[in-house]
């Protein structure tokens, strides 16, 4: 079984809203997920999260703390995974898509509200998503 290794940015504003990326290769249904992607060659999972948000996001960002590590296996592709979740800070930079891959297709901040609704990329996300946001007022 093949495995792949990645890491999220959960950036949380003033307004408790979650910035989120609209996401999918060109024949794919568009979907809504926090910046994230995959550790390249001797990367830690710290430097691969702010190398993907700045590179789907345009902002640099500070990882405030380390939230949770996602395992588990696809299937459908015999790979497994892990992801670790961090919670980070924007420190500058400016809204901008620079994505190498030419993945993302908006970048939005997003309420609790539209996060119960949204046509998510990790659907098994949204639960772990919505308890985060409820719990940080």
């Amino acid at each position: 079984m093949d495995q792949w290794f990645g890491s999220s940015g959960i950036c949380i504003n003033e307004q408790n809203e979650l910035l989120m990326v609209l996401q999918g290769k060109p024949e794919e249904e568009k979907t809504w997920t926090v910046p994230s992607g995959g550790l390249e060659p001797n990367e830690t999972y710290e430097a691969c999260c702010l190398r993907e948000f700045q590179e789907e996001t345009g902002f640099i960002v500070e990882i405030v703390d380390e939230i949770k590590k996602k395992q588990g296996k696809v299937s459908t592709y015999n790979i497994a995974i892990e992801v670790q979740y961090f919670l980070v800070k924007i420190i500058g930079g400016e809204r901008t898509i620079q994505d190498p891959d030419n993945l993302i297709y908006d970048i939005a901040w997003k309420t609790l509200e539209d996060l119960k609704t949204m046509h998510l990329s990790f659907p098994e996300d949204r639960a772990f998503l919505m308890h985060y946001m409820e719990n940080r007022t």
